[in-house]
């Protein structure tokens, strides 16, 4: 049975823990709404230059004059995986959530036959990944001073993918991230960004005959050239800002865990306290009783 000194110490420390929890847990919550609402803003922008880039994809027709970003290689060998994760941890299964995602897709490519690399953003995804890929870590974007994501750091990340692009390091490229749901709910995707897609829809009456009324100066070809790379640092701005507020949101609920589960542990020590506290008065009291009955 632990002493009293111990079980004294320890219910201190587990009180101590629960502070630093708690003041997480209110500083998360503080911080999740700003990252709440500025993922929300994003996302009507960030959607709907995927579907102008993704529809001016189905108009023309792909040759050699066409945007590389568009045509692609002309292959699909090897495939650059960005995984997007947070600087920090005690955000429960946030960041794990994201790597097993992306590994959930390199093993499919590696099981099609296809080479895969790593590009890395946040260092909460490469301990996992460079032990079970080891030599599949091709690059990474050192987002340790960034406070908030901005469209500067996503325009860098952007161009340097891109860059790996255009010098046939890759042939295809997706994007990992937590697309953020509730506080309780974040969705882990894996999204294409390169080559770009043609429209899913557009087969679609409606999106047929609505682009049909539209024409464009200049052509879509030129429009592309612009658009296409701006479409890739979008994506990667809206995943940074997707990832800020489910990781707030994601420690926020862990700390609000870990503090219950503190409260409960320092009733548990603290009933133990007082019980062994009590049979050590009580066996102090037989001693005493059996001593002056013996005189």
């Amino acid at each position: 049975m632990a002493s009293l000194k111990a079980l004294k110490l320890r219910i201190g420390s587990v009180k101590s823990t629960q502070k630093i929890t708690k003041a997480l847990n209110m500083v998360a919550a503080a911080k999740l709404r700003r990252a709440q609402q500025n993922a929300t803003a994003a996302r009507p922008y960030s959607e709907r230059i995927r579907e102008v880039v993704e529809s001016l994809a189905s108009r023309i027709e792909v040759g050699p004059e066409s945007p590389k970003l568009l045509a692609g290689t002309g292959k699909d060998d090897t495939h650059l995986i960005v995984v997007v994760t947070s600087d920090r941890g005690l955000a429960g299964a946030f960041n794990s959530n994201i790597v097993r995602a992306a590994r959930r897709k390199a093993d499919e490519l590696v099981k099609a036959g296809k080479t895969v690399h790593f590009y890395i953003v946040g260092r909460k995804g490469r301990p996992v990944l460079q032990r079970v890929y080891p030599k599949a870590i091709t690059g990474q974007h050192d987002t340790t001073e960034m406070k908030n994501p901005t469209y500067a750091v996503a325009q860098a990340v952007a161009d340097d993918i891109v860059d790996r692009f255009e010098s046939g390091r890759f042939d295809v490229a997706h994007i990992a991230y937590a697309n953020f749901r509730s506080t309780m709910v974040q969705e882990p995707v894996v999204e294409q960004i390169i080559p770009v897609r043609p429209t899913r829809d557009g087969g679609d009456s409606k999106t047929a005959s609505a682009n049909a009324m539209v024409e464009y100066e200049p052509d879509e070809e030129e429009i592309l050239k612009a658009l296409l790379p701006k479409n890739i640092a979008v994506q990667v701005y809206r995943a940074l800002l997707e990832n800020q507020a489910g990781f707030y949101g994601s420690q926020m609920t862990a700390m609000d865990n870990a503090t219950r589960n503190a409260g409960d542990m320092i009733n548990r020590l603290t009933i133990q306290y007082n019980r062994t506290r009590q049979a050590a008065i009580t066996t102090e009291l037989v001693e005493i009783i059996s001593g002056a009955e013996a005189l």
